[in-house]
């Protein structure tokens, strides 16, 4: 294979897209797409949920507010509904031309997707700001998974049963599952 360099426009932001829930000040539920969203490891056991986002929106300044939020998967049948999250505005009025099912989640108060499979309810541990973007780290309080999934371990999530949308600048969807760790390396 052979490379060439570019010009660092080309950020290759390749990442699973997510519905994030939260509350506005009035008590409304309020969603928007955010796709860069990613997981890190803390102490112990556990992972924090990282999640950028730019700009001043409606979302962003109730995570600020609340410190809490739902990351819904988006599954490829939540497409249009990605979508329209993402045509619509806050300042443009009330996100209710489409009919979607809301749901509260299990342990933090925040507004869930109905449709979503995989559904992180989170609290903001900090953030950093960084020009526009604001990056929060989050402990994930709760996770909702589809019922069809009955993973061994967290290395045993069938993505192909979650369906889940890839961003990078286009919308792009998951092919098969091509093996576990270790499958391709032959030991001498």
């Amino acid at each position: 294979m052979k490379r060439k360099s570019v010009a660092p426009i080309y950020s290759m932001c390749v990442q699973p897209s997510f519905i994030i829930g939260t509350k506005n000040e009035d008590g409304t539920d309020n969603f928007a797409p955010i796709t860069w969203v990613s997981v890190t490891h803390e102490e112990g056991d556990g992972y924090l949920l990282v999640i950028s986002m730019f700009g001043s929106k409606r979302t962003k300044q109730n995570v600020i507010r609340t410190g809490i939020f739902s990351a819904n998967l988006v599954s490829t049948d939540m497409l249009p509904l990605m979508d329209y999250f993402g045509s619509k505005h806050a300042k443009d009025g009330k996100k209710n031309d489409m009919e979607y099912g809301v749901s509260r989640g299990a342990v933090l108060d925040v507004p869930t997707l109905d449709e979503s499979p995989w559904v992180y309810e989170c609290e903001v541990a900090r953030s950093v700001k960084t020009g526009d973007s604001t990056t929060f780290f989050c402990h994930i309080k709760n996770i909702q998974m589809d019922e069809r999934l009955s993973p061994k371990d967290t290395f045993d999530i069938d993505l192909t049963l979650l369906d889940p949308v890839i961003y990078s600048g286009k919308y792009h969807s998951l092919g098969k599952i091509l093996g576990e760790i270790g499958d391709f390396h032959k030991a001498d």
